[in-house]
């Protein structure tokens, strides 16, 4: 199969900078420092994630390495579906890309939840308005839609505002923090490794891995960015979202109080971060955290959006989905068609949601965002390994890193699931004889086999598309398995 103009990504037209951009705000920094931490806090009781941050960061940097690599051997939208294809086999590929898509897009639609909860409080102080939920969302809906149609650099300038205003917010709650702790002055709590061990060990570790999913989103981009600008932003991703995520979630430990930030995070998981910002700052700074709380969720839902619609631009491209989806619009090259069907998808869960009277916050936002989570997780072990084999076949430039990395983060992502999915009931917030605490692995699971079902089929029924699956634009030359 051919690959002709239509069905391939406008080139070189994200910068480094656009990549952070893109990759940052899907992490929702701001979101992570004042939810994400209090929850942890309140949800295991002990102070390690500060710690678990890092942690996780150095796991991720070691993974980075052969992803990387992978990605400027393979520039192709598809990402893990295209790696886990070349180097776990065409079946495994497919797998990774069901997966794929179940996880960014309930990612992504699962922030529709969040946005209406946290705007709503606001326009009723300033204006007196009495929204629902979903009519914000609504209105968010259409300011991703429309982005999502038009080029790239539009939605890169439009995060480049959301997300230095939320990570100078955060730095500015952080200095304030640390210049007025509580009785006793800063102390190493949070960073000590007896904070982390114990059982709140597997927990943490998931939280904080919660707070890096979006990371990975910078190989999706490889065939609108260069190879450098991949690396990059990697890197840069990595590295600042750890520097951040740690000094905010230790500073909130030391301006609390080690003794007493527990119990306040337990009486007010969600109010913690900026109760504290009041005290420090002034209310305009917790009001300030508030509407930018807002706008990062913003952030993210454009962010996502971009990423679920490569994914499924790269899998119609393979006509492993239909192959309109695999068609860019001529005039902005961008995913057109696949842009609209992740958008449509969007509209009918808000709507759902509206019509049922679900609670958005705990019933969309929360489990959509623990279970897409789980299902990067997948992804993350599935590419690891998958780097391991395609480094060792195909990479005739291979440094020692190269050969030492990749296994050591197949074996790192892997220990984490087993921790993640151990722990999933605390994740989710349920008891452990909930139908959720199994049933999400379990739907993962089956998604999964469906997934490697069909490739099997294909390979049986539809060889030529069989050949074509995670070669993408470059046709990249791949042995048949």
């Amino acid at each position: 199969m051919s690959t002709t103009a239509a069905q391939t990504l406008a080139g070189q037209r994200v910068s480094t900078a656009g990549v952070v951009f893109f990759t940052a705000s899907a992490a929702t920094p701001l979101t992570v420092c004042a939810a994400i931490v209090t929850t942890g806090l309140a949800a295991t009781g002990t102070l390690g994630l500060p710690l678990a941050f890092v942690i996780i960061a150095a796991v991720l940097a070691v993974f980075s390495v052969g992803y990387v690599a992978m990605a400027r051997q393979v520039p192709n939208a598809g990402a893990f579906y295209t790696y886990v294809s070349l180097g776990l086999g065409r079946p495994a590929g497919v797998s990774a890309s069901w997966i794929a898509l179940l996880s960014y897009n309930t990612l992504q639609v699962g922030l529709y939840g969040a946005i209406g909860p946290a705007l709503a409080p606001l326009l009723n102080k300033w204006f007196g308005l009495d929204l629902p939920w979903w009519v914000i969302a609504l209105v968010a809906w259409v300011v991703v839609a429309v982005l999502g149609v038009r080029r790239i650099r539009n939605s890169a300038r439009v995060l480049l505002v959301l997300l230095a205003a939320e990570v100078a917010l955060v730095l500015l709650y952080t200095v304030a923090n640390l210049a007025n702790p509580a009785e006793g002055g800063p102390t190493l709590s949070g960073l000590a490794v007896g904070d982390l061990l114990g059982s709140g060990l597997g927990p943490l570790l998931g939280l904080a891995v919660l707070g890096f999913v979006g990371f990975e989103q910078s190989a999706v981009f490889s065939e609108q960015a260069s190879p450098g600008a991949v690396r990059r932003a990697t890197i840069i991703c990595i590295g600042g979202l750890c520097a951040l995520y740690t000094l905010s979630s230790w500073s909130t430990i030391q301006a609390a109080g080690p003794e007493n930030v527990v119990a306040a995070a337990q009486a007010s998981p969600a109010g913690v971060v900026f109760s504290l910002a009041e005290q420090n700052l002034g209310a305009w700074a917790a009001e300030a955290g508030q509407i930018l709380l807002v706008t990062s969720v913003l952030a993210a839902l454009i962010s996502f959006h971009a990423t679920c619609a490569r994914y499924t631009f790269a899998l119609g491209r393979d006509q492993v989905l239909p192959a309109a989806l695999g068609r860019t619009t001529p005039r902005t090259g961008q995913p057109g068609a696949a842009s609209l069907t992740q958008s449509a998808l969007a509209l009918l869960v808000i709507i759902a949601y509206a019509i049922g009277g679900w609670d958005p916050l705990t019933e969309l936002f929360y489990i959509a965002g623990t279970a897409g989570a789980l299902g990067v997780l997948m992804l993350l072990a599935a590419t690891a390994f998958a780097t391991v084999r395609f480094l060792r076949d195909n990479d005739e430039d291979t440094t020692t890193v190269h050969k030492i990395a990749p296994p050591i983060a197949a074996i790192a992502v892997t220990a984490i699931l087993v921790l993640v999915v151990a722990n999933y009931a605390l994740l989710l917030g349920v008891p452990e004889t909930s139908p959720l605490r199994w049933g999400i692995p379990i739907l993962f699971a089956v998604v999964a086999l469906g997934g490697v079902g069909y490739g099997l089929l294909l390979r049986r029924t539809r060889p030529q598309v069989y050949d074509a699956i995670g070669r993408g634009a470059g046709r990249v030359p791949v042995g048949a398995r």
